[in-house]
């Protein structure tokens, strides 16, 4: 026995200095890089951003274009988003190119869809000023192509992912028909989006009735429809989505800053003026209950999806949106929407991080 603990003594010591030395790999270090939440952290300020000049990139549209609108301040642009256990990759945008080379993305969802697929658009273009790029749209498909790699990134503006069709009665919401999803089928990656408009009502509510398992109403819970659209969506992942050839992420639920009590500012009723994220890691208002329930129907989906869990890092920048530089200026505070170069840049630097 006393022969073993010696032996087993010496195998430890010089496993030990092997690993000093670099000759054996550390697996306790591997294992906490991969459980590393990408979500957790704090904002901070770096010389080395933005990634990319706003006034570098033609197409940004003018909602989210807020220096060319006349924001003065620019600090907002300079964030870097530091997870607490681990550092990002800086987004590679020639390297993210070559693994997307003859490849499609496509974005799936409402304004805030556009808002990332635009960063991304951004972003690449930056690192490539001088590679062809053309964009075109069909229907409600804007397809932009970096013709020299063969990469197409698209947007589908659909709002609810679940079908709106016009019936005799009216305009029905079928929170159980997906036929939308034809449009998604072979593509690379997916980025999928829903949840603003599904409290809309009035003139911009989109529909007249809503239907759910063969029955119509003229109304129902909002958050309950918003959750059985989910397992509609969720349904269709599973049905339809091969993980070998696409992957899919589903963007978090993107907040909105008109309510400073939110943020411990009773005092300020939107987001204007608002020139820095809050400090630290948590937001004071806590996180909307619509992320619970997208949470809790992802769950039940069986093929892989990855949130970008992006509710809490954005909530923590209440100085990312346009406000009154946005596309109604003073007399359309949008506190909903983020600048570019901004807040979805970010977003698209962790989706980057999850296919390195």
């Amino acid at each position: 026995m006393g022969s073993w603990v010696h032996n087993s003594f010496c195998v430890a010591r010089i496993l030990g200095l092997l690993l000093l030395v670099g000759f054996v790999p550390n697996n306790g270090g591997a294992s906490e890089e991969a459980s590393c939440d990408l979500f957790t952290g704090r904002w901070v300020l770096d010389e080395n951003y933005p990634i990319y000049n706003p006034s570098s990139c033609p197409f940004i549209e003018r909602e989210f274009s807020c220096q060319k609108n006349g924001r003065p301040d620019h600090f907002y642009t300079q964030y870097r988003w530091q997870p607490h256990d681990c550092d990002l990759a800086r987004f590679d945008g020639v390297d993210f190119l070559e693994r997307f080379r003859e490849k499609s993305i496509m974005f799936v969802g409402d304004s805030l869809s556009r808002n990332q697929w635009q960063s991304l658009t951004c972003m690449l273009h930056s690192a490539v000023p001088n590679a062809n790029y053309n964009v075109t749209r069909v229907d409600d498909v804007s397809i932009f192509t970096f013709t020299d790699y063969g990469l197409k990134v698209m947007l589908d503006r659909n709002v609810y992912l679940v079908d709106v069709v016009r019936e005799k009665i009216g305009r029905v919401l079928k929170l159980d028909s997906i036929v939308g999803g034809k449009l998604w089928k072979e593509i690379d990656m997916l980025i999928f989006n829903t949840w603003h408009w599904w409290n809309r009502r009035g003139p911009s509510q989109p529909w007249d009735y809503v239907e759910v398992g063969g029955r119509v109403s003229k109304d129902i819970d909002r958050m309950v429809a918003f959750e059985k659209a989910l397992m509609t969506w969720g349904g269709w992942v599973d049905s339809n989505i091969d993980p070998a050839k696409t992957k899919v992420f589903f963007q978090g639920i993107s907040p909105s800053h008109y309510n400073g009590s939110q943020w411990d500012e009773p005092k300020a009723r939107s987001c204007v003026g608002q020139k820095e994220p809050l400090l630290g890691s948590t937001y004071p208002g806590g996180l909307p209950p619509a992320l619970s329930v997208l949470k809790n129907a992802l769950s039940k989906i069986t093929k892989p999806v990855t949130l970008l869990d992006v509710t809490n890092l954005s909530l923590l920048r209440k100085d990312g949106h346009p406000s009154i530089y946005g596309l109604g200026g003073t007399t359309a505070m949008d506190c909903s929407h983020w600048c570019l170069c901004g807040v979805p840049d970010t977003w698209n630097e962790i989706l980057y991080n999850f296919i390195l």
